[in-house]
């Protein structure tokens, strides 16, 4: 997971909620960018966007959220990092 807060912020948050996976802050929006995270300032900043990315560093599954409530369950994320991570 990467998101735009500061490093203390996001280990507050990882610590707070013991998630299995690990958490990239990016406060420069660097990768964000990169994978084309939309900001529209109308809808109170940045849209979601959930990009999965495998070990060789391809992006295996993409979602461009068009409001703060158009977010894939977590378990359904959840199951593909699992077949990801059996696939190699």
């Amino acid at each position: 997971m990467v998101g735009p807060e500061s490093a203390d912020r996001f280990r507050s948050y990882w610590e707070k909620h013991k998630l299995p996976f690990v958490g990239l802050p990016d406060p420069t929006h660097t990768v964000l960018k990169r994978f084309g995270q939309e900001v529209k300032i109308f809808k109170l900043g940045r849209m979601p966007a959930q990009v999965m990315v495998d070990k060789s560093g391809k992006a295996r599954y993409v979602h461009y959220g068009h409001s703060m409530a158009d977010i894939p369950d977590n378990q359904e994320l959840l199951s593909l990092l699992l077949q990801m991570n059996q696939k190699g």
